[in-house]
């Protein structure tokens, strides 16, 4: 595995980093809407960080949907590694993803290459509008990167199977904390407009990603780190199983506490989408 690196890059450093040129650096530019799920490819065309790769939320960050398997399921290692090919990594390549959602988006691509078992990956920090901000240059070519043969070695243990988390809520396999990343009205099963069921899972506890940010950065590690163990009072906050909607904004809770200091947690990734097409499994409404 390539050796890790912070989990986030703030827009100076970024610029410090292309400037000297002597890394091989591949940016994937992560913006998308999910209610307009070709918006974020057109605003990549209509200007990016020079050299960005467009990183598709659906096509190139998720793997085919079922109907049962959630909203944004995991691509296949297979699918994966293509992508990656694609866009030229190589072992030593230091991948930079960002957005314009305050990490939203491109805390999904951090984690997959994690999970990729690529280490040389950061987000970065206020995205898009931050590196406006810092005086960056805007680019509207497409990359020219040859391609490559990337591998993926998916990490074991990182995720968790819908199977998995119902045999701990029947008391078959020990027992996992459950951290929602939704907006709590979503978690207590009101407004619901992205799934066909409202509810959360039982005993999840609930994390709303936004809380992650102030003034669309992260919140400093350790305020980071005494929020989320307020939020969990006496939980081991790295043996936590992450969860959101459709396994997206669940990686954004991941990479607050990795900027947090902790170990990589593990990730429910079909998260509610999934667990809600399935009418025999249980669910819960209300705050907790």
């Amino acid at each position: 595995m390539s050796a890790a690196l912070p989990p986030l890059i703030d827009a100076p450093g970024l610029l410090t980093l292309l400037a000297a040129g002597d890394e091989d650096v591949l940016m994937l530019d992560a913006r998308f809407n999910l209610m307009q799920p070709d918006a974020g490819e057109a605003a990549w065309r209509a200007g990016h960080i020079p050299g960005a790769a467009h990183a598709h939320l659906e096509r190139d960050l998720s793997g085919p949907k079922t109907g049962t398997n959630g909203r944004h399921p995991l691509p296949s290692p297979h699918a994966l590694a293509e992508t990656l090919g694609r866009w030229g990594l190589t072992p030593a390549t230091r991948v930079v993803a960002y957005d314009d959602a305050g990490g939203m988006f491109a805390a999904r691509a951090w984690w997959l290459l994690r999970w990729a078992g690529h280490a040389r990956v950061q987000v970065l920090d206020g995205g898009w509008s931050a590196w406006l901000a810092a005086g960056g240059a805007v680019d509207l070519r497409a990359p020219e990167r040859p391609p490559t043969q990337a591998s993926v070695a998916p990490q074991p243990g990182w995720v968790l199977r819908a199977d998995e988390v119902l045999a701990s809520l029947q008391g078959r396999a020990p027992a996992v904390q459950l951290l929602d990343a939704r907006a709590p009205d979503r978690f207590r099963g009101e407004n619901e407009t992205l799934d066909p069921v409202g509810g959360h899972i039982p005993g999840a506890a609930n994390r709303f990603f936004q809380l992650n940010l102030q003034d669309g950065r992260f919140k400093p590690a350790d305020q980071l780190l005494a929020e989320f163990e307020a939020t969990l009072p006496g939980q081991d906050l790295a043996q936590l199983v992450h969860q959101c909607g459709s396994g997206v904004t669940a990686c954004h809770n991941l990479l607050a506490l990795a900027h947090a200091g902790l170990p990589m947690g593990r990730l429910y990734a079909g998260s509610w989408s999934e667990w809600c097409a399935d009418p025999a499994h249980p669910r819960a409404v209300g705050a907790s």
